[in-house]
C-alpha cells in the first residue's frame, strides 16, 4: 500500500460488495467515505465511523468536498473498475497518481466480454451516462462490436428504437444486468424485435451492428459525400474537404479551430477521425449554428463546441488549437491571430476561391512560408446526348506548420 491519502475502491454485485480485503483497514480509519447510496450500504455502520457523503450531481461539488480533505484518509467507493469512465477517471484529472490508490474490481466491460467471449482489444467501448444516443452514429459499421454502459434501465429500449430508426434494426443487442451478482440476467435480441420492458439500472449493452438494405454506411476516413451534410450552399465540397483534412493531419486528442465553419463539415470530419478529438466551429451566421449542431448529431459527434461570432473577435478564450482551418472570414488579422494561438508543431490551412482571398494567402505565404496549392476538380456531367467535364471553381490552399 502506498502513502497516498485517497483510496478508490471498486466494488461488485456479489454479497458484501466484493470489497478488496486491503480496503477494509482504510475504510475503518477513513475520515470521509464517499460513494453512491448502494455503495455506502455495503459498509456496515459499525465498520466505519467516517462521515459519509453521497455523490452529488454534478460530480464537481463532491470532488470539491474530497479535495477539502486533502492529506487526510479518504475512501471513495465505486462500481467495478473506477477507471472505466468512473469516479477514478474523474478524480485523476484533479490529483496526481502519487496521491491515489486504485483498487479495481472486475468492471462491467471485462465481465461482459467474458460472458460473450468477445476479445476486449477488438471491441469499442463507450458510456451513455449523461451523453446523447447520437454518439452511437460514430460506430455504425457492419460487424462492429460495441460495449456501452447504460444510463439507467430505460437505456436499452431507447438504444434499440434509435438503431431501428437509423436502419440498423437487424443489429443484435445483448443486455447484461447486474453482472457478477446473484441476480445477473442476460437477454439477447435484435433492435427491431427488442422487448418493451425496463431493465435494472445497472446494465451494460453489447451491440453487434448489422445494417438493413436502407442503412447508411459511412467511412470514418475523410471525404464523406456532400449529401451527408445539411447545408445552405456554404460547404467545403467532398474532394477539397478530403484534401484539406489530409493537410490538417488530425492526431489523437488534438484540438481544431474551424473558422467560418459554414455547415461544420471540416470540424465534424475532424472529430470523426478519433473518439478523443476536440473541435471548435466558429460561425457568424445564426442560421448555420443550427446546421452545424444537427449535422454533428447526425454524424455521431454531438459534443462539438460551436461559437457564434465573427473572426477574429470570436477567437478569444478558446482552447489552444493544434490545427486551424480558415474557410470563411479570411483576413490577414485572422491568419495572424490563429498563427499566434497555434501550439508548436500546429498546422494552419486556409482555402480561398476569390482573387481577394488569394491575395491574403499570398501575403501569408510571403511572411510565414509554408506552401500554396491550387486544387482544380472537374466532374463528368451530361450534355444532351454526351458527357462533358464540368470544372468546379479552383481553390487556392495555403498550408503552414508552426515550428516546434
Amino acid at each position: 500500500m502506498t502513502a497516498s491519502w485517497l483510496t478508490v475502491v471498486g466494488i461488485g454485485e456479489e454479497a458484501g460488495g466484493g470489497i478488496d480485503p486491503q480496503a477494509w483497514p482504510l475504510i475503518r480509519d477513513a475520515e470521509l467515505l464517499v460513494g453512491g447510496e448502494r455503495h455506502l450500504a455495503t459498509v456496515p455502520q459499525e465498520a466505519s465511523t467516517a462521515k459519509r457523503v453521497v455523490w452529488a450531481q454534478p460530480f464537481a461539488a463532491t470532488v470539491d468536498a474530497i479535495l477539502a480533505h486533502r492529506g487526510r484518509c479518504v475512501v471513495v467507493l465505486a462500481s467495478g473498475d473506477p477507471m472505466e469512465w468512473g469516479v477514478g477517471a474523474t478524480l485523476s484529472r484533479h490529483l496526481s497518481a502519487r496521491e491515489m490508490t486504485i483498487l479495481p474490481h472486475p468492471g462491467a466491460f471485462s465481465l461482459a466480454a467474458a460472458r460473450l467471449a468477445w476479445p476486449l482489444h477488438a471491441v469499442r467501448r463507450v458510456t451513455l451516462h449523461g451523453r446523447p444516443l447520437d454518439r452511437l452514429a460514430l460506430f455504425l459499421q457492419p460487424g462492429m462490436r460495441l460495449l456501452a454502459l447504460s444510463r439507467d434501465g430505460e437505456t436499452p429500449i431507447q438504444v434499440a428504437r434509435w438503431l431501428d430508426a437509423q436502419g440498423w434494426g437487424a443489429s443484435e443487442i445483448t443486455v447484461l444486468e447486474r453482472l457478477g451478482g446473484p441476480h445477473e440476467r442476460i437477454v439477447s435480441t435484435t433492435a427491431a424485435t427488442f422487448p418493451k420492458e425496463a431493465f435494472a439500472d445497472l446494465n451494460t449493452l453489447a451491440i453487434q451492428f448489422r445494417p438493413s438494405a436502407a442503412a447508411r454506411i459511412l467511412s470514418r476516413l475523410a471525404g464523406l459525400p456532400d449529401s451527408c451534410f445539411e447545408n445552405d450552399g456554404q460547404l467545403t465540397k467532398q474532394d477539397v474537404r478530403a484534401a484539406t483534412l489530409a493537410k490538417l493531419a488530425p492526431c489523437a486528442g488534438e484540438v481544431l479551430w474551424d473558422i467560418g465553419a459554414g455547415c461544420g463539415s471540416i470540424a465534424i470530419e475532424w472529430l470523426r477521425a478519433d473518439e478523443g478529438m476536440r473541435a471548435v466551429a466558429v460561425e457568424r451566421e445564426p442560421s448555420r449554428v443550427g446546421l452545424i449542431a444537427r449535422n454533428a448529431s447526425a454524424l455521431g459527434v454531438p459534443d462539438i463546441q460551436i461559437v457564434e461570432g465573427q473572426a477574429p473577435g470570436a477567437l478569444t478564450d478558446l482552447p489552444r488549437p493544434d490545427a486551424v482551418f480558415i474557410g470563411g472570414g479570411l483576413s490577414i488579422e485572422t491568419i495572424d491571430l490563429s498563427w499566434a494561438a497555434l501550439a508548436p508543431g500546429g498546422r494552419l490551412v486556409a482555402n480561398a476561391v476569390s482573387v481577394e482571398g488569394e491575395r491574403v494567402l499570398l501575403d501569408a505565404f510571403d511572411r510565414l512560408g509554408g506552401a500554396l496549392t491550387r486544387i482544380a476538380v472537374s466532374h463528368v456531367r451530361a450534355l444532351a446526348d454526351h458527357h462533358v467535364w464540368r470544372p468546379a471553381m479552383p481553390v487556392c490552399q495555403f498550408v503552414a506548420s508552426k515550428p516546434r
